[in-house]
């Protein structure tokens, strides 16, 4: 949980190669990793602001509590895909079948919740277990016979799309109407709820916070200054305040009806990218992760068994993409032969490459899921509430995920011809 504030670290003031003891200091060794080509989260993060910005101005609506809302859970399902797929692309691998797997899981829970009439606990963990053997068997594929990533999992795309028209059928579908699932994306938590758990994360982020900042000074490891501690936190709890506050108001158009509180996706993507972040920042699995990203051949020498990791990231990509496929369906209200198809999973790629992950591996993080998703949910949002044409959207976000990969490539060949990677 302590490597959330890393999300502003990576956008502003990371862990300095060498040792920053006051704030201006950090700030101008900062600037000269920019420099140097290690940018971090820093070209997502300014995109986002100014999609903001020049969105707000066209339609004074952008920014209201009811669209940010909005914006808030269509981009839930996107941003949990992502978080799977980064796990892949920090390997350099890479899962076409991802979106597919997670709309066959989702059938899998219609399936059991209408036509078998099971209790809704085990049709998601039957859908979650069903997304989790499709990752292995894709991993072990891949890491035990060797075959490209690419090959199996186009495979699977096309596989799985014969699953799903097995599950339901030619052209049909299974309505999701079941309270819990139906509330994860239309329901929200009260407003004292919402409130208490922003304070109860400020508190708990800070103490972490506050306890690996000493843990550090008493061993003589290489620290931030304890200004620039603060500054993340206060940042970080700023956002958070803001975000409760915004949702926390009335933005029902009729009312008699009012709507408030903080939608349930959101703090289900909090979780998962608190997890996440702690997963690969704080284990021997994430640094294991990391090192066969970066290069296969020396992990194994390391001793790293770099088959286990690369049937782990699978494993994880396609149970992720199972959530995802339950929390889209929960949003649309049923699941089809199509779920998880048309552009599911290009978006989500997309969202990855955007928020800062490499496609040739080792270098990456949970946030970049969440700061790509809203990128791309918000070009979608902002020119839907412009009228704009369906085929503007998509030029956009395939020119913004073209100046990701560029900025990305940049980046590279700066870093390595300044020595810093």
């Amino acid at each position: 949980m302590t490597d959330i504030v890393t999300d502003a670290e990576e956008a502003g003031f990371a862990s300095d190669l060498t040792q920053s003891n006051t704030l201006g200091e950090s700030v101008r060794a900062y600037i000269t990793r920019v420099r140097g080509g290690d940018m971090g989260a820093l070209p997502s993060i300014a995109g986002l602001v100014v999609l903001f910005i020049v969105f707000n101005l066209a339609n004074d609506k952008f920014l209201s509590n009811l669209n940010l809302a909005n914006l808030i859970t269509q981009s839930g399902s996107i941003i949990i895909l992502a978080m799977g797929l980064v796990m892949v692309l920090l390997l350099g691998e890479i899962d076409l079948s991802a979106g597919f797997a997670g709309g066959v899981s989702a059938c899998v829970m219609g399936v059991l919740m209408v036509e078998q009439n099971q209790n809704w606990v085990i049709a998601v963990l039957a859908a979650l277990f069903f997304g989790a053997a499709i990752g292995l068997s894709i991993g072990l594929l891949v890491a035990k016979l060797g075959i490209p990533s690419f090959v199996v999992t186009l495979a699977y795309f096309l596989a799985l799309q014969g699953v799903a028209l097995w599950l339901i059928g030619e052209g049909g579908s299974v309505r999701i109407d079941q309270d819990v699932i139906s509330g994860i994306a239309n329901n929200n938590m009260s407003v004292a709820a919402g409130w208490i758990s922003a304070g109860v994360i400020i508190a708990v982020l800070t103490a972490l916070r506050l306890r690996q900042h000493r843990r550090k000074v008493s061993l003589g490891l290489q620290h931030q200054p304890l200004a620039l501690v603060a500054v993340q936190i206060a940042v970080v709890g700023i956002v958070l305040l803001v975000v409760t506050y915004v949702l926390n108001q009335n933005r029902s158009v009729n009312p008699t009806f009012p709507i408030k509180g903080i939608p349930y996706v959101l703090p289900m993507v909090i979780v998962l990218l608190i997890f996440w972040t702690f997963m690969l920042g704080r284990t021997s699995w994430g640094r294991h992760v990391y090192a066969v990203g970066g290069n296969p051949e020396a992990a194994r020498r390391a001793g790293i068994n770099v088959d286990r990791i690369r049937i782990s990231v699978f494993i994880i990509c396609s149970s992720m993409a199972a959530l995802s496929g339950i929390v889209q369906a929960s949003y649309v209200g049923k699941v089809s032969t199509s779920s998880g198809g048309s552009y599911t999973l290009l978006f989500a790629v997309g969202a990855a490459v955007i928020g800062g992950t490499s496609l040739f591996g080792g270098k990456g993080k949970a946030s970049d899921a969440v700061i790509g998703g809203l990128v791309i949910a918000t070009i979608a949002n902002g020119l839907g509430l412009l009228a704009q044409k369906s085929y503007i959207t998509f030029l956009v976000t395939g020119g913004v995920l073209l100046l990701a990969a560029s900025v990305d490539a940049i980046s590279r060949r700066r870093r390595s011809a300044t020595g810093l990677g």
